[in-house]
């Protein structure tokens, strides 16, 4: 799974070249057996893996437009129950993504710019 050999904990899934979901390491952790790899794995299990991405991405999205402002995506954080903001254009063009973590990156950068 692509999951296991990125640093990707997201991924926006388009129709088209328009986002259309997400897929979230969560997500997929949710829908896939905890029994896969192990020696109580069946046949049920394995088929777990067989899922389409349809089926268990987030559909309901809560994007930015690419002139939003930071205050604009810290607000969409806290009112909303989400972890990557996808940043489109006006046609649902993917133009990037932004997480949680990327703002307190950027914070602590720019904290640490004025201790030095």
């Amino acid at each position: 799974m692509i999951f296991d050999n990125t640093k990707f904990h997201h991924l926006l899934v388009t129709d088209n070249n328009k986002l259309v979901g997400i897929l979230s390491d969560r997500d997929y952790l949710k829908a896939v057996s905890p029994k896969i790899g192990t020696k109580e794995q069946t046949a049920s299990d394995t088929e777990s893996l067989n899922q389409r991405v349809h089926s268990i991405m987030k559909t309901n999205l809560h994007t930015l437009k690419p002139d939003s402002s930071l205050f604009d995506a810290m607000k969409l954080f806290n009112d909303q129950s989400i972890s990557c903001i996808p940043i489109v254009d006006e046609n649902s063009h993917i133009e990037g993504i932004l997480s949680w973590r990327d703002i307190f990156k950027m914070i602590y950068k720019k904290q640490l710019e004025k201790i030095n």
